[in-house]
């Protein structure tokens, strides 16, 4: 057997005491987006990441969140990041351009600093789907971030 064959697995408590949590949200489609935001910084306090150490930004729309997650990680004052989008699909190709760009930037982000993201960036065909998704993203997004960074933590 080779040495990616073994298997380490690792218990995450759901522990976020002591965590410093930075979360960019866009501002377009507000509603959907505020929503995920109560619920994500509502989930953050339940697993114990203080009010002081959420920090939280706004930004115009989802283009413009990699370069304040950007900053964000590599100012060595978080353990974890958040964005939190939605992108609505309209009549024209911005959508796919929006879409694929806002993830790809996260993406980067991420893999460029070591910083792990949760990434709430929702791409959707319409509101009615937005609508439906914003509590249980805003839940999963919060625990994506405290389980990443104490993943990380205990390498």
């Amino acid at each position: 057997m080779g040495q990616y064959d073994r298997t380490q697995e690792r218990e995450i408590v759901l522990d976020g005491t002591g965590l410093r949590i930075g979360i960019v949200r866009a501002r377009f489609n507000h509603e959907i987006t505020e929503g995920m935001l109560a619920h994500c910084v509502q989930t953050l306090h339940g697993l114990g990441v203080a009010d002081a150490d959420i920090t939280r930004f706004n930004v115009a729309g989802a283009l413009e969140i990699p370069v304040l997650l950007q900053r964000m990680a590599t100012s060595g004052r978080f353990d974890a990041l958040i964005a939190i989008g939605c992108i609505i699909r309209g009549e024209t190709y911005h959508f796919e351009i929006v879409s694929n760009e806002s993830n790809a930037g996260i993406t980067q982000v991420q893999l460029d600093t070591g910083v792990p993201i949760g990434n709430a960036v929702l791409t959707l065909e319409n509101d009615a789907q937005a609508r439906i998704r914003v509590e249980e993203k805003g839940i999963d997004v919060a625990r994506v971030a405290v389980e990443m960074a104490q993943l990380l933590r205990s390498l």
